[in-house]
């Protein structure tokens, strides 16, 4: 059975190179599933979890928005950043969005930093969500 290449890079490092049957990528309008001979396409991707399945077996990971491109039974997902499920600090994601959503109560939404705070507030709430597929 043909396999995809999934590639997860940040701007620091490559997080990950493997063969896998089906990659979950959640997409700027949803999770969308790949699998071998897909449509070659780039999206945005949302803060979220992607679960990669090979062999009936499921790893997940936790991206934080960024672009994939699938092409040629390959997903490369190019991450602001990546990382393993089993490795989130709960509490220390639960501490950044609190701190997000306190700064967020003392401004006005016409405030530079306003979207930035939001974008935090996003990503810490998907990263405990994606910790919970363990």
């Amino acid at each position: 059975m043909a396999k995809l290449t999934v590639e997860i890079v940040t701007p620091e490092k490559r997080i990950l190179s493997v063969q896998a049957d089906e990659a979950i990528v959640p997409g700027g309008k949803g999770l969308f599933g790949v699998r071998p001979g897909h449509t070659p396409f780039l999206s945005l991707m949302e803060p979220g979890p992607m679960t990669l399945i090979d062999g009936g077996r499921r790893e997940y990971y936790f991206v934080a928005g960024g672009f994939v491109e699938v092409s040629n039974d390959k997903v490369l997902v190019l991450a602001d950043v990546a990382e393993p499920v089993t490795g989130i600090d709960v509490e220390a994601a639960k501490r950044r969005m609190q701190e997000a959503q306190e700064r967020l109560r003392g401004m006005s939404s016409d405030d530079v930093r306003f979207d930035i705070e939001q974008a935090t507030v996003r990503r810490e709430t998907a990263r405990m969500s994606a910790a919970t597929m363990r």
